[in-house]
């Protein structure tokens, strides 16, 4: 696609806005329309950026045909549904994290955008942020040595959610973050919880990720905490790399730390372990909006026909790790075994997410498209919070 491309945002709540803003600023595409049942804050953007449409049912902004492609920044629960009507309706579609409800929405959503030769990606920000990309830089030079394991979290009060827990609202960003460096899915996950405020609903949750060659991933997450924290540590056999995205212009340090066995010894009284303390530095870091870097990929990726760097098998990816998460705390925290995965490095950092077949072997082909669209009916356009 070679002229401007029309964009429609849907959902103008929490996030919206953001991608409102963000759209609009692009010379490469015309931000047509927003969409959003809530006439107030339709009313309140429209005073902001008068050119732009107001729109409040999403059947129109579907059967628009100056419209290429839908951002969909709703509650969870509203992904698929809405992703499914402008895929069928042949609209490109960027998606809010996580995907979908389950993983076998996001195969379908998958399994459309394949058939109509359309871009699904979803919006996983954080790969598009200059600290992840530095972290991503470091671990494939080897720069830390071998990768041990990752520890991350991201706490703060609030804002507490009804539809979905705590997991499934916060560790999206983690997990999409956890992968692009592990360049692998996990074999294996852990979760437990508590739901202290709404009965069902986990505003705390721990969960563990068990890859390959003995590596692994702890997720706390929380909205009782009283500080927001959004912190990971990633932990190599020669140096170690905290990553504080809330710690100003020095968001990334590496500590030349590490701890050695001796390689020879006779008696206990001979075996020592070494600790090794070094320096820290912070490395360069640009300051870009990682946003804007998102919105920027959705259009060149329209533009160029090409697969997204945090496309729908990634998305399924997070969406296939959640749902395993929520088994394992309904079990209270057993392992929970996901489909084996031969990782193989692919120009967006691992192997494509594959689809079980019912006997329980793997495959890579697309679950089938359904036999019609859905009904024009849909609830609420609102969005739910994140952080």
């Amino acid at each position: 696609m070679k002229s401007r491309i029309n964009i429609g945002v849907v959902g103008c709540g929490y996030w919206g806005p953001n991608l409102i803003r963000n759209f609009r600023s692009l010379p490469a595409c015309r931000l047509k329309v927003m969409c959003d049942v809530n006439e107030g804050r339709l009313a309140h953007l429209h005073a902001l950026y008068p050119e732009i449409e107001r729109e409040t049912d999403f059947a129109r902004l579907v059967a628009d045909p100056d419209l290429h492609a839908i951002v969909i920044a709703t509650a969870v629960p509203l992904h698929f549904p809405m992703a499914q009507r402008a895929l069928l309706a042949g609209k490109h579609v960027m998606l809010e994290k996580p995907m979908a409800s389950s993983v076998a929405e996001c195969e379908e959503l998958i399994a459309i955008s394949r058939r109509l030769g359309l871009v699904l990606m979803v919006g996983h920000t954080f790969l598009f942020s200059e600290p992840i990309r530095k972290i991503r830089e470091i671990v494939d030079h080897r720069d830390i040595g071998d990768l041990r394991y990752i520890a991350s979290r991201r706490l703060n009060l609030g804002l507490f959610q009804r539809d979905i827990n705590v997991a499934w609202d916060l560790a999206p960003h983690d997990i999409s973050i956890i992968l692009h460096i592990m360049q692998e899915m996990p074999h294996r996950v852990n979760c437990c919880g508590g739901s202290h405020i709404t009965r069902g609903v986990e505003d705390v949750t721990w969960m563990s990720l068990h890859f390959s060659r003995e590596r692994s991933a702890i997720i706390h997450t929380s909205w009782h905490d009283p500080r927001k924290v959004r912190e990971m540590t990633i932990v190599g056999s020669s140096r170690m790399i905290v990553y504080d995205d809330v710690a100003g212009p020095e968001k990334l340090r590496i500590h030349d730390v590490r701890i050695e066995r001796p390689p020879l010894y006779d008696t206990f009284a001979a075996f020592h372990y070494a600790y090794h303390y070094g320096d820290t530095y912070c490395p360069y870091i640009k300051h870009e909006e990682p946003l804007r870097n998102q919105c920027l990929h959705f259009l060149e990726c329209i533009r160029e026909d090409q697969t997204p760097l945090t496309s729908g098998a990634q998305g399924l990816d997070v969406v296939r790790i959640l749902e395993a998460s929520t088994e394992s705390l309904r079990n209270h925290g057993a392992s929970v075994q996901l489909p084996a995965v031969n990782p193989a490095p692919t120009r967006n950092g691992y192997a494509p997410s594959i689809v079980p077949h019912r006997n329980g072997e793997a495959e890579t082909s697309p679950a089938r498209l359904p036999a019609q669209p859905p009904p024009a009916a849909l609830p609420r356009l609102s969005h739910e919070p994140e952080s």
